[in-house]
């Protein structure tokens, strides 16, 4: 779709599965070059790499901890030295876990934090470092979620992260605007991935959640990955700084539909 990207080089982080295979394939059709990262799920990189393959692209998995320098530089470096360049970067690796916040260890915060957005700070100061010291047009996109607008009580950590990633983009953007190295954020609402499948699952569930949404459905991976490919793409040249929200209207405070309150 996008002419632009092809044969253009991307690091995906968390592309083993859910939303970062889905872009990591998108990519592939896009007949792009992709680094798919992956922590500890070799077999989904490995897939991706061989879809990403199958639809006419380049890819190469490599496994590395997106909240450390050296997983990061092994990325970068990888890109470099597979395929000669890094054009796009990627922040999409995440976790989440429940706990009341009075109850939530030091350690399960610091896990959270140190994914969700001591990540995105190291993925997007590698990638920056790049794009200045070539002088090239950049794009980086970051994965953040509604929940950096809509709280969520006993996920405060998450919350907390994705609204740290909303106003590091924002604030970053500006910052490096005047380079032409443009950076966004996706903000994903209910997404159907391997995460939530068991959510998704229960009728009861599933029916509370739709009601939550005035689109009255789930997302798919496949939607948020044509986010990424027009944010990736030159179609979106003047796009700096913002959460693209794909959520079938989750931000828009549904519980007002049809006038009520």
């Amino acid at each position: 779709m996008y002419k632009d990207l092809e044969n253009k080089v991307a690091v995906v982080t968390g592309g083993s599965k859910g939303i970062g295979t889905a872009i990591s394939e998108r990519f592939g059709k896009e007949k792009m070059k992709v680094v798919v990262n992956y922590n500890s799920d070799k077999e989904g990189a490995d897939e991706a790499v061989a879809a990403i393959k199958e639809a006419g692209g380049e890819a190469v998995a490599v496994q590395a901890d997106v909240s450390t320098e050296e997983g990061i530089n092994r990325l970068l470096e990888t890109a470099l030295n597979k395929f000669g360049q890094l054009d796009i970067w990627v922040n999409n690796a995440g976790m989440e876990n429940q706990s009341a916040t009075h109850e939530l260890s030091l350690e399960d915060w610091e896990k959270v934090i140190k994914v969700n957005l001591t990540g995105v700070f190291l993925g997007t100061k590698a990638a920056l470092n790049y794009f200045k010291g070539e002088t090239r047009k950049g794009n980086i996109i970051n994965m953040s979620s509604v929940h950096e607008q809509i709280p969520w009580p006993t996920f405060a950590h998450y919350a907390a992260s994705k609204g740290g990633v909303k106003l590091f983009t924002e604030t970053v953007a500006m910052e490096y605007a005047p380079d032409h190295i443009r950076i966004n954020s996706i903000g994903p609402g209910a997404i159907k991935t391997p995460i939530n499948a068991e959510k998704f699952e229960d009728p009861k569930q599933k029916e509370i959640l739709e009601n939550m949404i005035p689109m009255a459905r789930v997302g798919q991976p496949k939607e948020i990955a044509a986010a990424a490919a027009w944010l990736a793409s030159e179609e979106s040249s003047y796009v700096t700084g913002i959460t693209l929200f794909v959520d079938g209207g989750m931000t828009l405070f549904p519980s007002f539909q049809g006038g009520k309150g």
